[in-house]
């Protein structure tokens, strides 16, 4: 496929939509909570572990979801899925604009991890995986070239919106880009799930699913890439926090936050150079897991050094955006395609759930031991991730060739 390929009329008609409304939703709707977190704590005077648990439940109700929102997809539900996602997480946005009591605020989180798992990357992804078959990939890479800018949308926008008008109409204008962003995708999505054709199930292969879930290299793959949930799930919910622990003013923190979704971007593309010089989508995810561990370590001495702040912005946002690729890439190259909605929301189960335990983890953690010891436990746990992907991608080659 050549780079012209990227403006045909059916990425200009699909694709670059859902990219730009996917950028608009991750911004509002996932963003906005570790934008708001220190405004929050000063605001209610909740613990830190009281308000990541919301977030922790959002997501865990999004983990649950996400198989049977998958199986919708794969009934060809998709678009009414993000539309009905999109509109609940608007209600949402609003009303927790106007909530000053924990049980009202937990309530909404909760609702907003249903919404969070039929309008977010996960079915996003299965939707282009069934629309695009083969070339799946490239269209998820542009998805989230874009996309990957919605933090450094969410954390300026939150923070300049907060200061000028207060938090709480900061929250209502979000409500108001998540629905533009609803009206993007549901246009996009408008007569193209109509056109598609199911693949063909192989004679002894009667459900994808099924298959998937019998085989190790499923299990392998979904804890390994949890880990890295972890790992991202603990930093970016608590990175403001973090950088202000090692002595940067909260605007620095901002600034620092808001450009991991520019290297995002810059690793997306550096993927994109690197495969076509030959490297294999295997290979881009190993150094994918070892730049998050940098990252890690980066932000690990940070104080005494404040330039790593840097390499761990660069490290994190590269590594952990390509990861966000290589994930549904390497499940349909392992698993297959049949069911794709299905397996890929089974093994998002995994991934959500890794960063719906990050960030209330990371705060019993830091009461314990600070955010040294949070550091030091998400690099364990990318490192545990890396050696587990390395043994998924070693059974997968020993199942190819028994199958040759």
């Amino acid at each position: 496929m050549t780079s012209s390929s990227y403006f045909s009329s059916r990425y200009i008609r699909v694709v670059w939509p859902l990219a730009v409304a996917e950028t608009l939703l991750w911004a509002a709707i996932y963003y906005v909570f570790p934008a708001m977190l220190p405004r929050w704590e000063i605001e209610f005077g909740w613990t830190r572990a009281e308000l990541t648990g919301a977030l922790t439940l959002c997501l865990i109700v999004s983990a649950i979801c996400a198989p049977f929102v998958g199986a919708l997809i794969d009934r060809g539900k998709g678009r009414r899925n993000m539309i009905a996602g999109g509109i609940v997480s608007a209600a949402v946005l609003a009303g927790l604009s106007q909530t000053s009591d924990i049980v009202v605020f937990y309530g909404l989180w909760i609702v907003m991890g249903v919404a969070q798992s039929v309008c977010l990357y996960e079915p996003c992804f299965a939707i282009l995986t069934r629309l695009f078959a083969d070339s799946a990939k490239r269209a998820i890479t542009v998805v989230t070239l874009v996309a990957g800018l919605a933090g450094t949308v969410s954390f300026p926008a939150a923070h300049l919106l907060s200061e000028a008008f207060g938090w709480r109409i900061a929250l209502l204008v979000f409500a108001g880009v998540t629905l533009v962003a609803t009206i993007i995708a549901a246009w996009a999505l408008a007569g193209a799930e109509e056109n598609y054709q199911e693949p063909a199930a192989k004679p002894q292969q009667k459900s994808g699913l099924k298959s998937a879930l019998g085989s190790p290299v499923f299990w392998l793959l979904a804890i390994a890439f949890a880990m890295t949930s972890v790992n991202h799930g603990a930093l970016l919910s608590h990175l403001l926090l973090i950088l202000q622990e090692r002595k940067f003013e909260l605007g620095t923190a901002v600034l620092a936050a808001s450009m991991i979704g520019p290297m995002q971007v810059i690793g997306r593309l550096g993927m994109m150079a690197i495969e076509a010089k030959g490297f294999s989508i295997v290979a881009v995810g190993l150094l994918s897991f070892s730049l998050v561990m940098i990252a890690a370590t980066a932000l690990y001495f940070a104080e005494a050094l404040p330039a790593l702040v840097a390499v761990f912005v660069i490290c994190q946002g590269a590594g952990y955006g390509v990861i966000s690729i290589v994930r549904p890439s390497i499940t349909a190259s392992f698993l297959g395609r049949l069911d794709f909605g299905a397996i890929s929301g089974a093994m998002a189960i995994f991934s959500v759930l890794g960063f719906a335990l990050a960030p209330t983890l990371a705060s019993f953690i830091w009461a314990r031991g600070g955010y040294d010891t949070v550091l030091i436990c998400a690099f364990g746990a990318t490192t545990t991730g890396l050696a587990i992907f390395l043994l998924a991608i070693k059974l997968a080659g020993a199942n190819r060739q028994t199958d040759d």
